[in-house]
């Protein structure tokens, strides 16, 4: 991969895009992650307004510091990058005490992480709004078309997705080329909803690497008895995660009223 031809390609999408669309700027939100520190930063070298925004819901201190460090690097380097931090914790913790908090459900835990991921995408929107932004997604392909690993309007509620068309290991390839900062590089990715150390891959199953190959044999036609071992049941897997996740990848289900019914 070129990638000074890649970062250069979508830095001036990003820059059609908005100046087409008549907006002013970029909102990202800053998790302390490879995703996010590389999207804001592409976001930045446009030079349109980007604003950084954290938000810790009883986020671990590994990753508020990693975020804080990235957002002072990017500050230092564009002079268009600004900041806000919402600490969605209270807001979070009022929520499930006015919302009624099951027992014995089993999905107690993934639902609450996706409302953990819908406040902070109502709280991007809430700032796109006011200075009429762009919110910039940070899912990569895999996450975003092959296992559908984001929250359905909560991650996954964004204006454009500027790294969508790379996989994870392209993501590393250009983050070292734009000097994120290495503490993001060598941390173990993680989406952080669950309020305790699990990576993605505790809680997917597999690696990225891993799900990289799977994802290239799907898409060659390739199917789980062409495997054995290790490589089998990661592609059973992936398989297995693409199929019931189509729901957050395809558009939504429209039902389409007979002509005859309205004439």
């Amino acid at each position: 991969m070129d990638s000074n031809k890649v970062i250069d390609y979508i830095v001036n999408w990003l820059k059609e895009y908005a100046e087409n669309s008549k907006m002013e700027g970029f909102v990202v939100g800053i998790s302390g992650g490879i995703d996010s520190a590389v999207t804001s930063t592409l976001c930045a070298k446009t030079g349109f307004p980007t604003l950084c925004i954290e938000m810790p819901i009883h986020q671990a201190e590994s990753q508020i510091n990693r975020a804080k460090e990235h957002i002072k690097q990017l500050k230092k380097t564009y002079a268009n990058v600004t900041q806000e931090e919402v600490d969605l914790t209270t807001v979070f913790e009022e929520f499930k005490k006015q919302a009624p908090i099951p027992t014995n459900n089993d999905l107690l835990n993934l639902s609450l992480a996706n409302t953990r991921a819908r406040l902070r995408m109502t709280s991007l929107y809430y700032f796109a709004g006011l200075h009429r932004y762009l919110v910039a997604g940070t899912g990569n392909k895999v996450e975003d078309f092959g296992v559908g690993f984001f929250t359905k309007y909560g991650d996954g509620g964004v204006d454009i997705s500027p790294i969508a068309d790379l996989l994870k290991s392209e993501v590393y390839i250009l983050a070292n080329e734009l000097d994120v900062v290495q503490s993001i590089v060598i941390a173990a990715p993680t989406d952080g909803l669950f309020g305790d150390d699990r990576t993605d891959e505790d809680q997917i199953g597999a690696s990225y690497d891993e799900l990289e190959w799977a994802m290239k044999m799907k898409e060659q036609g390739y199917n789980s008895y062409d495997f054995q071992n290790r490589k089998k049941t990661v592609f059973e897997l992936y398989a297995k995660l693409h199929k019931l996740n189509l729901h957050k990848m395809n558009p939504i289900p429209v039902c389409n009223i007979p002509q005859k019914f309205i004439k």
